[in-house]
């Protein structure tokens, strides 16, 4: 079941490594510039996705009674709450973007990052519609259809990256603009499908039913809102850990930032294929929790960190032996390449601590014991790990590589306080 997420989530990061790519090979200031945009929008994307979880354990334990009308109904107010949601992400980013030239950053970025800011913003709406659906399709253990949606919409950026970044197919350069502009369509493509798809497909005719029959009501509304902030909150603090360093780096130059961005989208490939099995996890044990089953649930989430153990072996173990090419990958730029060299042995040593947080957050997720998680998050983000990056990256001198010193600490202390409130609460 783990495996489409885990390849929908590939999926993200070859988008994510495309786009880096052919960005940096259009210019060293729009990496930079993109670097930062991406990083802002990355918390609002990941707190936007936090709260589409909210959904899985209520679709869960629903699809154990098979009580599809429900399922139908709890979709029907998750779209509601997202586009409640989406709305208020646009409200906060909208003030961010008035402050923009106000954050520290290089001056010769500015200009560079504010008209692709502004496509971004406008995708919000779109990945939180898609967000919903894919929720509801994996709690059913659909997994496959949202893979094969997010497969297309990622085949779609790529080209369009291409097309828009460099000019090509008689339409003008667009440079980041471009890269910015195909991003907004493939949400929009993703989005469209998998509302077609819902209304069409011979297998959800049945929570199609009890969608359209259904109506907005205050208790599942609270519910979902209940399950998805705390969530969302969690990994938006995890995300705002790197987001806030990236602020932190942008002090150090465009080198750093570009070196930043670079590693940034290599990190994604550890977290998302951690997250694509500890979705899963998730759903597993919201199916045994459902039924009362704590021995499957116990097993369920230690299965999921024996195989997150094992994919964080390989991932680990690739990105030390291509250390010295991953920079050149990206760039031509000596400087960033080297940069990025270095930041590979911090990467490879929060490796087990992001498989651990991974796994037992999802857990608890799947038994809805996630309110401690904001604290454990708050704790983990911004008590510990913020304060030693400007301690080893600004104030000891030791630059980029200093700010990346602190996400083991960060990352492993969130995972060992997860893993023990998880182990407190199935017994």
């Amino acid at each position: 079941m783990g495996l489409p997420i885990i390849i929908g989530q590939i999926g993200i990061i070859t988008v994510s490594f495309a786009d880096t790519i052919m960005v940096g090979r259009y210019g060293t200031a729009e990496l930079g510039a993109a670097s930062f945009v991406n990083n802002m929008f990355n918390l609002a994307i990941i707190f936007a996705t936090g709260f589409s979880y909210g959904l899985t354990p209520i679709v869960g334990s629903l699809h154990g009674t098979n009580s599809k009308r429900e399922i139908g109904c709890a979709l029907k107010n998750a779209l509601h709450a997202n586009s409640a949601i989406a709305v208020l992400i646009i409200a906060v980013m909208g003030v961010l973007y008035m402050n923009i030239g106000n954050l520290g950053q290089p001056v010769e970025l500015i200009e560079l990052m504010r008209p692709y800011y502004l496509i971004l913003l406008t995708s919000i709406p779109f990945v939180m519609l898609f967000n919903a659906f894919k929720q509801f399709a994996d709690g059913i253990t659909d997994t496959r259809t949202s893979m094969w949606i997010m497969l297309t919409g990622n085949v779609l950026n790529i080209v369009g990256n291409y097309v828009l970044i460099f000019g090509k197919l008689g339409l003008p350069e667009l440079g980041l603009l471009g890269a910015g502009v195909s991003t907004l369509l493939s949400r929009m493509a993703m989005a469209g499908i998998f509302t077609l798809i819902f209304f069409k497909k011979k297998r959800y005719t049945t929570y199609a039913k009890g969608f359209i029959d259904s109506s907005i009501n205050r208790k599942e509304q609270k519910r979902l809102f209940a399950l998805g902030l705390p969530v969302a909150l969690q990994m938006g603090m995890e995300t705002a850990s790197f987001s806030l360093a990236t602020i932190m780096i942008g002090w150090l130059g465009t080198s750093s930032l570009a070196a930043h961005q670079i590693m940034c989208s290599v990190s994604q490939l550890g977290f998302m294929i951690y997250y694509g099995m500890a979705a899963a996890v998730a759903v597993k044990v919201s199916n045994y929790n459902g039924s009362g089953d704590r021995i499957g649930v116990r097993r369920v989430a230690n299965a999921g960190f024996h195989l997150i153990l094992g994919m964080a072996m390989v991932t680990s173990t690739a990105i030390f032996l291509s250390r010295h090419c991953i920079g050149g990958i990206f760039t031509n730029d000596a400087e960033v390449a080297q940069l990025v060299a270095q930041l590979t042995i911090p990467f490879i040593i929060f490796q087990f601590g992001d498989g651990l947080q991974c796994n037992f957050s999802n857990a608890l997720r799947g038994i809805a014991d996630v309110k401690p998680v904001m604290l454990y998050a708050f704790i983990a983000y911004f008590i510990i790990s913020l304060p030693a990056g400007y301690l080893f990256g600004i104030a000891l001198g030791w630059g980029v590589a200093g700010v990346w010193m602190s996400f083991p600490f960060g990352l492993t202390s969130a995972g060992l306080m997860f893993y023990l409130r998880f182990r407190s609460r199935v017994r």
